[in-house]
Parts: structure tokens; C-alpha cells; sequence
């Protein structure tokens, strides 16, 4: 609690006066009147499904999108698919997709290599946030973090997903994709204020304004605006962010528009760093989870503008087209000075300056149209999509690598700003970043869903033709080296509804990444191909499972098994390069729903086997891959307290197995158990329904390693946040 400042404990004393007036302006009547918390029903965006709705409890969907062929009901989609409600988002008081992504039994988030970039191990494989769509479009949102204030859910693919979604533009894939759905306006009016504050003095502000117009109230806008400052609960961590969002859409008799469009300013001062090994024999054991290892002069800043478009047309009762498009436009900067440690048992290591400029420019658009006819006893949806990504990436940095400065783990040493010593590499010029890559994406899509035995068979076939093209350009060049291929990557997948209620589903699917990008440097010293993109990944899925549905609870079943090449990392000569593969079988169990009607429930478990094969010499077959436990599990319930009205409570056991940081398997990372709780009660005030709501992540204040892995051999380890007390208070005028 000593986290929890005096102006929080103000803020507490002011919601709880508000409770207090609530309860004696209400009339005796209306306190016996159980208040519902406002739930946003956006309309369609640009799309004749619209928006799934909500499964009971609130917290998932009843479906998803499944790529090109549109949102589609679980019970009717081969594939597994989660989509996280808004609900749930307010609820949890998640402020990123990796606080959301908390509540998936295959998903775990770690950090992401270089800045602070959030990354998500979805079925043991990494999927970077740069890798995330929005509204179906690949890289559009921030690079680093995206803030929840910009979307409306978060839908997790889980498995290869390549024919539906297009290869990823960067480095992920095998285990999933991630999707979110932008906000619209709901068909009720909609102005909401929230305020909070959390641990270590951070302060929130936002407001989300929609409104719907003309005639049928065919025109929507939804405005959002947000601000975050202040500390965490890690010492002497800060972070400010601006935040600003405009979502568009209109529907007449048969098209549909939408736009959005976004702008995102995230300052990261002095936030702590993951840490790297050089050396080590003995896996260092997780700090005060308060300690702030990070240097007093580190900042890492992005900013961010983006935008895109979405048509609908159903030009018949038979055939709709669509198409979109979208841009980013970035900029990020940061003085880092990342922790390496050298002695696992006494915590001693080193820092060296890093400074880095990159910019980015994305554009990318898709085009397509589904069919549907019958033949004979058949019938037939027929989906084609052509697709277009291009990212052009500048870049520079100053690397200060031997220049060391002692520190240490467990009692960091802080220092002021070095000066940058002549031997410090260089790379184009920081004030003027030059052009240092091109990724380009093209992609032909066709699929046939066959309907039989009076739909209860379902089966789809399906493939995509994409095209790579990638220029390196080295650092200190203005031209350099383009490398093109290209891959068919085929789908097929069945459903057979054996009632109502259960569903039995096959897949085999194909992933496409963009090869890895070789790192400018390693323990060792600067990497020989630093900055080079490996050729693309190939993966391949095979997936068997059932899903349940009994109206008020659901649930499903995966049995899986999928492969990937193997990022090796940097060999004697400081060259990186592909090395064997990565094999991951594995079983997945969710359950989702309202079993009782005072109770919601949302978990799973998931067990991995994760195994490197055909390696060097075989140095490493047989051995785990880094940063995959063997076991997960999310356990999470919701108790409407049936003798105090408007008040729930809620629970979460995270539990995530002990994992390995090196390929070796020679230093093993603790299992952990983290447990979160909430509180949220609803008043009235003045008419106007009030949501206040007290969170408390990490309840026990474990000190925990939360994850390891981003890069290959490097330990790359992240430490667990503190406990975290977050309130806050919403107003529905």
C-alpha cells in the first residue's frame, strides 16, 4: 500500500463520497433498483456481419473475424479464435493489448527486443505489436504500445493463419495473429468521462464521445481522447502519454463506409530495461520487483499518426465487395543503456550507451469479394482478396559498446550521462535518419467454403500466393541489396456440427513471416550482418478440436502441432543466421461464459511442448526453446454479490511454468503464480450511472522473472511489475 499515494487515497475518499451522496440523493425506491454497468453496442462498421455480440458474462464474443472470410460464430469457424470484449478491457482497467492478452491461457507477454515494445508468446511463438492488424490491416497502429483507449476488442487467431490474414510484415505468426476492432458509434448516445490514478502517482484522463446522425441515423462519430502521466510502481519509473482518435463510419441499403483516424505520443522515462547475459552459469533469481535498474538519463519516446478507410458494397443478394486501405507515420528516439549481467549469483553487470532515431512510413491496402452459390447439393462462399504492404524504414544509432559501465542487478549503481567515446560505432546520423530498408508485400487470396449435409459439414479450401520483396541498405549507404520470393501457402480446414451444441474441427494451415532481421549487436560485439533480414519463415500447422456451447457457458478444445525455423542467433563470427527448427505440440482447453447467474467465469489451460530439432551438430535437439513453459494456466471469475446490489467482485490466478533463457537449457527460470483482484460498484448520481472501479494486480507482491526470450541466448529477462492498486471512476452523462 505504501505505493498507493496520498492524492490516490484522496482520489478513494472522493469516489467514496460520491457513493455516499448516490445513496442519499436516490429515492427509497430507486436504491432497490439493481443498476447495470452502460454497455456500448457499436454499429456495423463497414462490414454487412457487424459486430459479434457479446457471449454471456460479457467478457468474450460470441465470434470473431477469421480473416478474409469474414466475423464468423465460433461454432462455425475451424479455427480458434477469442475476442476480448470492451467490457472486459473497462473492467480489468487494461491500458495495452498485453494487459488484455493477461486473460488468454495461451498467450504470454514479454518484451520485445531493443526499446520496450510489447511481444506476445501465442503457442510458444513470438509475435511482435508490430505484427498486430487493425480492422484487418497489418502494422498500422504504434510499433512499441498500443494504448486501449484506440479499440473496441482485441481478437486473438491462435495457429497459422497466413491464407486468412496475409503474412505477417515483420517477424511473427506460427503461434497466431492478434486483430482489433476500432470503436464506433453505438446506436445510443454516448459521452463518457474517466478519471484514475495508480500506483507510484499515475494519473489517467479520458474521454469517449459518440453520436449517431442523419436520416436512420446512417452517420456515426465516436471521439476518444486520453492522457496519462506520472509514475509506477517501479522506482523512479515515469510515463506520459497523449492520446487522440476519431472513428467514422455510414451505412445505407447496401454500402458501407468507415475511417479512423489516430495520433499517439507515448514518453517512457526511466523505465526498466530486460536483462541480457554475458557468461553466466547461474540463473540470477528474480530482484525486488520495485528495483529500478535503468539509468537516470534513459527515455525511449514514440509518436505516432495513422489512419484507414473501409468500404462494403453488396452489389447483389449474391456477391459483396470491399476494399481498405491505411498509413502510419512514426517517429521514435531514445538514449538507452541496457543491463547486462555477468554474474548470475552476485547480480554484477554492465550498461553502454545505445542511442537510436528510426522513422517509419506504412502503407497498405486489400481489395476483395465473396460469392455464394450452390451446385447441386453444395453450397458454396467463395472469397478472393489482393493485398499491398510496404514498410519503409530510417534509422540511425550510436553504439557506445566498449565503453562499459559497472553496475549491478540487485544494487544498481547510477551514473550520470557518458559522454560518447571515439571508439563508439556509428550509424547514419541521428538528427537525420537515412533510409536503411524497404519491405514490400504482395498477396493473391482464393478460398471455397463448401456447406453440406444441410450445413452441418463444413469444409474450406483455400490458398494465398505472396510475394517478399526486401532491400537492405547498409548503414552509411544510400543504396542497397533487394532480395525477392515468393510462396503459395495453402489451408484446409473442416467443421462438422454434431448438434447444437458441440462442434468437431480440423486444420492445416501454412504461416509466412518476414524473416528475422539481424540484430546490430550481441554479447560478443557487433554482429557481422547486423540489420540483415533473413530470408522469410515458412510454418506449418496441423490442428484438431471440439467447441461447446450451451448457451450460457462455452468452451473449446485444440489439439495442435507446428514448426518453425529457427533463429540461432549470432555463430563464433558474430554472423547471424537460421539454425534447425522449432517444433511446438500442444493442448489448449478455454471456458468462457455465465454458468450461475450471479457468476462469470474466463480461463483455460495450455500445455506446450516445445522442442529445437535439427540444430548444429545437433548441440541443442531435444532441448526446449527459450521462453516456453510446459504449462499455462489463466483462472478468472466475476461474483455479482447477490446482497449488495450493483456491487462484483472479481478474481485472476495467472500461473505460467518454469521456462529455460539459453538454448542450452543450463539456466531455468522459475514457475510463478500471480493473483489480481477487482472491485466494481455502481451508483447513480444525479440520474447519471457511476462506475467506480479498484483494481490490484500482483495482490502478493511476488518478485518473479515474468518472462524471458525476444532474443536468442541472451537470457532477455523481464521482470514482474509490483503490486499495483489502479481506481477509477466513469461517468455516463
Amino acid at each position: 500500500m505504501k505505493n498507493l499515494t496520498p492524492v490516490a487515497l484522496a482520489a478513494a475518499m472522493a469516489c467514496a463520497s460520491i457513493a455516499a451522496h448516490a445513496q442519499t440523493a436516490t429515492t427509497s425506491s430507486s436504491t432497490d433498483t439493481t443498476l447495470q454497468a452502460v454497455k456500448v453496442t457499436a454499429s456495423a462498421d463497414a462490414s454487412a456481419e457487424g459486430l459479434s455480440p457479446a457471449y454471456a458474462g460479457g467478457q468474450v464474443a460470441r465470434g470473431g473475424r477469421a480473416g478474409i472470410l469474414g466475423t464468423k460464430d465460433n461454432m462455425e469457424t475451424p479455427f480458434s479464435i477469442t475476442a476480448y470484449t470492451n467490457e472486459l478491457i473497462q473492467d480489468k482497467q487494461a491500458k495495452s493489448v498485453g494487459d488484455v492478452l493477461q486473460n488468454d491461457p495461451s498467450v504470454r507477454v514479454a518484451r520485445g527486443f531493443g526499446n520496450f515494445q510489447e511481444s506476445y508468446f501465442i503457442r510458444g511463438y513470438l509475435l511482435g505489436s508490430d505484427d498486430i492488424a487493425y480492422n484487418g490491416l497489418y502494422s498500422l497502429l504504434p510499433r512499441q504500445y498500443i494504448a486501449t483507449e484506440l479499440f473496441e476488442r482485441v481478437e486473438v487467431l491462435r495457429g497459422a493463419s497466413t491464407f486468412l490474414t496475409g503474412a505477417n510484415p515483420n517477424e511473427g505468426g506460427p503461434g497466431g495473429s492478434i486483430n482489433l476492432l476500432p470503436k464506433r458509434a453505438p446506436n445510443e448516445p454516448l459521452t463518457r468521462v474517466t478519471a484514475g490514478v495508480a500506483s507510484g502517482g499515475q494519473y489517467t484522463l479520458s474521454t469517449d464521445v459518440a453520436r449517431r446522425f442523419g436520416p436512420d441515423q446512417s452517420t456515426g462519430v465516436r471521439v476518444n481522447l486520453a492522457g496519462r502521466t506520472g509514475g509506477t510502481a517501479v522506482d523512479d519509473e515515469k510515463g506520459k502519454l497523449g492520446l487522440a482518435a476519431v472513428g467514422v463510419d455510414w451505412r445505407g441499403d447496401n454500402v458501407r463506409l468507415s475511417a479512423d483516424l489516430g495520433w499517439q505520443d507515448n514518453r517512457l522515462d526511466r523505465t526498466r530495461t530486460n536483462v541480457a547475459f554475458d557468461g553466466v552459469t547461474v540463473m540470477p533469481s528474480a530482484p525486488d520487483n520495485k528495483t529500478n535498474w535503468a539509468q537516470p538519463w534513459s527515455y525511449s519516446n514514440e509518436r505516432d499518426v495513422f489512419g484507414t478507410v473501409r468500404g462494403e458494397w453488396d452489389v447483389n443478394e449474391h456477391v459483396t465487395a470491399w476494399a481498405a486501405a491505411g498509413m502510419r507515420r512514426t517517429k521514435e528516439a531514445n538514449v538507452l543503456g541496457n543491463l547486462t549481467v555477468t554474474n548470475g549469483s552476485t547480480g554484477e553487470g554492465n550498461f553502454y550507451r545505445f542511442d537510436n532515431t528510426r522513422e517509419d512510413k506504412v502503407t497498405t491496402g486489400e481489395i476483395g469479394a465473396r460469392g455464394k452459390f450452390v451446385t447441386g447439393p453444395v453450397k458454396h462462399e467463395v472469397v478472393t482478396a489482393v493485398s499491398q504492404f510496404q514498410l519503409e524504414k530510417k534509422n540511425a544509432y550510436v553504439m557506445d559498446f566498449f565503453n562499459r559501465i559497472p553496475t549491478n542487478l540487485y544494487d544498481p549503481v547510477q551514473t550520470p550521462l557518458p559522454p560518447v567515446s571515439g571508439t563508439a560505432f556509428r550509424g547514419n546520423d541521428l538528427a537525420n535518419p537515412w533510409l536503411n530498408g524497404v519491405t514490400r508485400l504482395d498477396s493473391v487470396a482464393l478460398g471455397d467454403t463448401l456447406s453440406m449435409l444441410d450445413d452441418t459439414l463444413q469444409v474450406t479450401l483455400g490458398i494465398r500466393h505472396q510475394s517478399f520483396e526486401t532491400t537492405d541498405i547498409p548503414y552509411g549507404s544510400q543504396t542497397g541489396t533487394t532480395t525477392k520470393s515468393s510462396r503459395n501457402s495453402p489451408a484446409v480446414a473442416a467443421i462438422y456440427k454434431l448438434d447444437k451444441q458441440v462442434s468437431l474441427y480440423a486444420n492445416y494451415v501454412e504461416a509466412l513471416a518476414q524473416g528475422k532481421t539481424a540484430p546490430l549487436t550481441s554479447t560478443g560485439g557487433p554482429v557481422t550482418n547486423g540489420g540483415q533480414t533473413l530470408d522469410p519463415y515458412v510454418s506449418r500447422q496441423k490442428e484438431i478440436g471440439a467447441k461447446f456451447d450451451a448457451g450460457n457457458i462455452g468452451g473449446t478444445l485444440a489439439i495442435f502441432s507446428s514448426s518453425r525455423p529457427r533463429a540461432a542467433g549470432v555463430d563464433p563470427q558474430l554472423y547471424f543466421k537460421n539454425d534447425g527448427k522449432e517444433v511446438n505440440e500442444g493442448v489448449e482447453v478455454t471456458a468462457f461464459g455465465k454458468p450461475l447467474r450471479s457468476v462469470s467465469v474466463l480461463g483455460g489451460v495450455t500445455w506446450l511442448d516445445a522442442k529445437q530439432k535439427d540444430t548444429n551438430a545437433g548441440t541443442f535437439d531435444g532441448k526446449r526453446t527459450i521462453g516456453v513453459p510446459e504449462f499455462m494456466a489463466n483462472v478468472g471469475a466475476q461474483w455479482d454479490l447477490p446482497y449488495v446490489r450493483n456491487l462484483s467482485l472479481d478474481g485472476r490466478l495467472v500461473y505460467t511454468g518454469s521456462v529455460f533463457a539459453d538454448s542450452a537449457n543450463t539456466l531455468k527460470v522459475p514457475a510463478w503464480t500471480r493473483f489480481d483482484a477487482g472491485v466494481r460498484y455502481i451508483v447513480a448520481v444525479q440520474e447519471n450511472p457511476v462506475t467506480l472501479r479498484l483494481r490490484v494486480d500482483n495482490v502478493f507482491d511476488k518478485d518473479y522473472w515474468a518472462s524471458s526470450g525476444g532474443y536468442p541466448d541472451n537470457g532477455y529477462l523481464a521482470a514482474g511489475n509490483p503490486r499495483t492498486i489502479s481506481l477509477s471512476a466513469s461517468v455516463d452523462f
